[in-house]
């Protein structure tokens, strides 16, 4: 792989850079690109991840040489029951222009936790047990606690309510079938195909 890309990455909390970063690494291989992953805020939710992004492009905005920006920044918010364009329209409004063309949202809708069963069929295969999983609910906690009941059900203690398994599901979920069930998975994974090929041209 001769392409390379820096990453920023903006998240809400461990759940979502733990998926992220394997998820981001394994659709630049597929793009035959070297993907380095700076991760810039992971905690704190979603206030913290939008200010730490503002300070952050503050900071972008004062550099006058582009070598020292990043390629591509990737900003993760939970839709929260709002609709994945909705949250992608509040953080491309958030964004300077110069990052315009550089930013990917990760819009989960409605949490993060959906993404990690949004492939039912690799799951039970990765975990030991097929979690049921309902058409869009937006209950608050109703995917963490889907997660974590299918983790319960392979047998394994909940430690970490579905964190631990993050990689494997990243690396391990078929994308058509996760994106297909998805729509806000494969809004992402699209965004971040073409930008990917568009920063390494």
């Amino acid at each position: 792989m001769s392409k390379q890309a820096v990453v920023d990455l903006f998240v809400e909390d461990r759940a979502h850079e733990e998926l992220l970063k394997p998820l981001l690494t394994r659709v630049a291989s597929q793009e035959q690109i070297q993907m380095q992953i700076q991760v810039r805020s992971a905690r704190g939710g979603h206030g913290r991840a939008i200010a730490e992004f503002k300070l952050y492009q503050r900071v972008v905005v004062q550099r006058t040489l582009n070598s020292s920006i990043a390629d591509l920044v990737v900003v993760a918010i939970d839709g929260n029951c709002s609709t994945f364009a909705e949250v992608r329209r509040r953080i491309l409004a958030a964004a300077e222009p110069m990052l315009q063309g550089r930013l990917v949202a990760a819009c989960p809708d409605p949490h993060i936790e959906r993404w990690y069963v949004a492939d039912p069929q690799s799951f039970g295969a990765i975990v030991g047990h097929r979690p049921h999983v309902d058409s869009k609910k937006c209950v608050r906690d109703y995917y963490k606690q889907t997660l974590a009941n299918a983790i319960r059900q392979a047998g394994y203690p909940v430690m970490l309510g579905g964190v631990e398994f993050a990689s494997e599901l990243a690396e391990g979920m078929d994308l058509y079938r996760a994106g297909k069930n998805d729509s806000s998975l494969k809004a992402f994974l699209d965004d971040l195909r073409t930008k990917l090929r568009q920063v390494t041209r």
